[in-house]
């Protein structure tokens, strides 16, 4: 009688498992055909990284207008979508994300389409090292200390700042030779697909690139140079391009 019961239970069990399961599968199908929406500004390096990625993984979405450099800075209705005022943010049904790494990720996991992750630990782990690298090194240097100085500001009118270029080439070069390294012998930066690493890269150096210096440095390396060639044709990379 008791091995009746257990397996009763256990066959309960089982159909409790299959319904949710089912259950589960009903939900990520109706999420995977809900529009989401990006908010931000074409401009942002940050906000390129997100549609980039939905672009690859074939999702169609919204882009939100939201302009940080805005007198007053961005809306006040923003912040109940991103607390500190930046972009981007992103909608996907009830979801509400902002750290653009994180909105990525979840693209990729979360929708139909090629995978944006290397299949093992290494390999993710190495793509995961690389975003952090790009995020906490490169972009300040790259974009802000170097185009910025560079490029942007004489456009304004304004006057380059030749110190703070001068600091910030010691650590751009040293992020374009740990990108190389850790690039190896593969095509793209975190093994032979494509990545979220490229995708997080690609809109840092297209400002980067637009500075003499950034193109003198990234001549010396001929590795991330072909991958820059790869890179900057894909048309997520055309289609993301600034409008202004």
């Amino acid at each position: 009688m008791a091995s009746c019961a257990t397996a009763a239970a256990v066959q309960n069990s089982a159909v409790d498992l299959d319904g949710d399961e089912t259950l589960q599968i009903a939900e990520a199908t109706v999420m995977n055909k809900l529009r989401p929406s990006l908010y931000g500004a074409d401009y942002s390096v940050y906000v390129r990284i997100a549609r980039m990625t939905l672009i690859e993984k074939g999702v169609d979405h919204e882009l939100v207008p939201v302009d940080v450099f805005a007198a007053g800075g961005p809306p006040q209705w923003y912040r109940e979508r991103h607390p500190f005022g930046r972009i981007p943010a992103f909608e996907h049904g009830a979801l509400r994300l902002y750290e653009t790494a994180a909105i990525a990720r979840y693209v990729d996991e979360a929708f139909d389409g090629p995978p944006l992750q290397p299949d093992d630990a290494g390999g993710r782990a190495t793509m995961s090292q690389t975003v952090g690298l790009l995020d906490a090194y490169a972009y300040r240097a790259l974009v802000w200390d170097v185009y910025v100085e560079r490029v942007s500001k004489p456009k304004r009118g304004a006057v380059a700042d030749e110190a703070r270029i001068a600091a910030a080439l010691p650590v751009a070069e040293t992020c374009l030779a740990e990108l190389e390294r850790l690039r190896g012998d593969g095509p793209w930066l975190a093994g032979n697909r494509l990545s979220l690493a490229d995708l997080h890269a690609a809109p840092m150096f297209s400002y980067f690139l637009e500075a003499e210096e950034g193109r003198a440095l990234l001549a010396a390396h001929a590795g991330l140079g072909a991958w820059w060639k790869a890179v900057s044709a894909l048309p997520s990379f055309v289609a993301t391009r600034p409008a202004g």
